[in-house]
């Protein structure tokens, strides 16, 4: 990876861009960006820009291409979700020792990847080298930290601008704490609590409202499934009384339609908010559309 960001950093320094008036802020992904978005509505002289493509999902061993390069080369900030879910920054901060990082994930308590249902501070320097589930934003309170520790250093970073984006910070968490209230208000009353998921990007909603992850069908979402992987996923649906699988829509889910077919679960499509139309309000509007599908998968 360092090779690669090196021979990178050569390429686009052999090409410099033009240097642009506005400050540039880049989001790493999708979420990031939707949050970043809301905080710098109608500020001016900056610009703000998503690394990776609506369509990427969620950074899994993500690689950086040339045109990522370039345009972390031009930027101010980099605007990061954190927990682990950029694997690339190692290699690539000694590249861009002047590229200011906005970790949105200070402060919140995180789960192991392989344990969603024990939860960790992973500020605690005895356990850094601990794997940690990255999927923070899927739990509205933690995105409404998230956008608190974003406005904190991005008005740290450009004060001139800081009341108007405290002002759209405190916006949008009314907007987060309201959507936090109806899905709270609307799954406390659920009758079926138990849940089987496609990969590992909804412990923290569950944990958030009170549901129970049964089995995870697979750690990464193109890691393949062997026989007996996928017995022991069937087993474990059996045992819950085949409980509802859900599958995401960025992603195949052959697994999941396999599980089905021997339990008799159905399949449902939760939206994990990694891809789509980039509008402002598209958090608020995939999670309320997955409350819709819970509440007909769970049952009112």
């Amino acid at each position: 990876m360092k090779k690669l960001c090196c021979f990178l950093l050569a390429l686009l320094l052999c090409c410099p861009a033009a240097l642009a008036e506005d400050v540039q802020i880049v989001a790493s992904f999708y979420p990031v960006y939707i949050f970043a978005q809301n905080i710098l509505t109608d500020v001016p002289g900056v610009s703000l820009s998503c690394m990776t493509a609506p369509s990427t999902g969620c950074l899994h061993d993500y690689q950086l291409l040339t045109g990522d390069m370039r345009l972390l080369a031009r930027a101010d900030a980099l605007l990061i979700n954190g927990a682990g879910m950029e694997s690339f920054l190692p290699a690539l901060l000694p590249q861009l020792p002047d590229l200011q990082v906005v970790d949105a994930s200070k402060g919140i308590e995180l789960l192991c990847a392989d344990e969603h249902h024990h939860d960790h501070d992973h500020h605690h320097e005895e356990e850094e080298e601990t794997e940690y589930n990255a999927h923070i934003w899927l739990d509205p309170k933690n995105a409404i930290q998230m956008v608190k520790n974003m406005e904190a250093q991005l008005s740290a970073l450009l004060p001139e601008h800081g009341e108007k984006m405290a002002e759209n910070a405190e916006n949008y968490i009314l907007r987060l704490e309201n959507l936090d209230a109806r899905l709270s208000d609307a799954l406390t009353a659920v009758k079926q609590r138990d849940i089987v998921t496609f990969h590992d990007s909804f412990p923290y909603f569950a944990k958030a409202y009170d549901l129970h992850v049964v089995a995870v069908v697979s750690m990464e979402p193109e890691e393949p499934l062997s026989p007996r992987m996928l017995k022991d996923v069937i087993d474990q649906v059996t045992a819950a009384g085949n409980p509802p699988l859900f599958a995401e829509p960025q992603y195949r889910n052959a697994a999941l339609e396999a599980i089905s077919r021997e339990t008799g679960a159905p399949v449902y499509r939760l939206d994990p908010v990694v891809t789509g139309n980039g509008s402002p309000t598209a958090y608020e509007d995939a999670m309320e559309q997955n409350l819709n599908i819970l509440l007909s998968a769970l049952g009112e």
